[in-house]
């Protein structure tokens, strides 16, 4: 096994990390702050993609199509929850779960009447095209190394939103006692909004980014909403920095088992069955993750904290 391809899958690893946190973080707000449990997180992460996608297409800008994917996001959720998620704050989890499952129906079908059945493409800008030499003259995607460098300044900047702000003070807030800050004047139907919009910004961001990566397509969303939860729950619902330690954790064991087991199995066995057998081992060690943290911490890596 070489040196230079492990480094390379830890860097596979971090950059599904960091893409991880951005679902992650704005699941993760929604839940602590509001108590909501949202299986339609994953549907603003397409909803984002798709927005990406065809603003690229027809202005050829990057960077408008990420901007397109945050507006088409956060509006979306913003919508959402005046229209939908506000009736079910007082209502129980399952009530919850059953109408945001409902939501994803109607996100998945109104995507596929607007945009139609066919996967859509967004192509790497030209500027972050091509490998970078890294030091010991290992080269690696520029974008992915991209992808990296802007989730650690969104992580850095969404802490000190909500460790230094005013919004992140009512935020905290809301998420101990929510009564106590309407009483002190705080809107907290706007408070909720806007929660709401950020993280469905971030899940769009998200869906934008790693749309250059693989295929736009309609049910995009729902298994990187499944790693989200697990990351999470690793990391302690409502706290920031358990879902950036819990989305590297997650992204670093993901990749690095897929790389590692069919290899360690390769001595035992032929090439063909140790990949079989190495493949459906890694999927499971994300699971066994979170089985071990739970054990040791029923309340998360970061469960107590902001």
């Amino acid at each position: 096994m070489s040196l230079m391809l492990l480094i390379e899958q830890v860097l596979n690893g971090l950059q599904l990390g960091v893409m991880l946190f951005l679902m992650a973080s704005g699941l993760t707000l929604v839940f602590g702050v509001m108590g909501l449990i949202n299986l339609a997180h994953g549907s603003l992460y397409m909803v984002g993609a798709f927005a990406a996608a065809w603003v690229a297409a027809a202005t050829g800008s990057f960077l408008l199509a990420l901007a397109a994917a945050l507006a088409a996001a956060a509006a979306a959720g913003a919508i959402v929850e005046v229209v939908v998620i506000r009736r079910l704050y007082a209502r129980d989890h399952l009530d919850q779960v059953l109408a945001t499952f409902a939501l994803i129906l109607v996100f998945s079908e109104g995507t596929r009447w607007i945009f139609g059945s066919f996967p859509l493409y967004l192509n790497v800008p030209d500027y972050l095209a091509g490998p970078v030499t890294l030091p010991g003259g290992i080269e690696y995607p520029l974008y992915r190394l991209s992808l990296i460098g802007v989730g650690g300044l969104i992580a850095c900047a969404l802490y000190l939103l909500i460790a230094r702000t005013r919004l992140g003070v009512q935020i905290r807030a809301g998420e101990a006692d929510r009564e106590m800050i309407a009483a002190l004047g705080v809107d907290i139907s706007k408070l909720y909004t806007v929660v709401f919009a950020l993280g469905a910004a971030l899940a769009g961001l998200a869906g934008a980014l790693v749309g250059t990566i693989q295929s736009v397509q309609v049910g995009m969303g729902e298994p990187v909403l499944i790693l989200a939860f697990v990351v999470i729950v690793i990391g302690g619902i409502g706290s920031i920095k358990g879902a950036f330690v819990g989305a590297l954790l997650v992204g670093l064991t993901d990749t690095l088992g897929a790389f590692l087991l069919p290899q360690l199995f390769g001595a035992f066995m032929d090439v063909s069955s140790a990949a079989a057998v190495g493949s459906a081992l890694a999927s499971m060690l994300i699971y066994l993750l979170m089985a071990a943290v739970l054990f040791l911490r029923p309340r998360g890596l970061f469960g107590d904290t902001a």
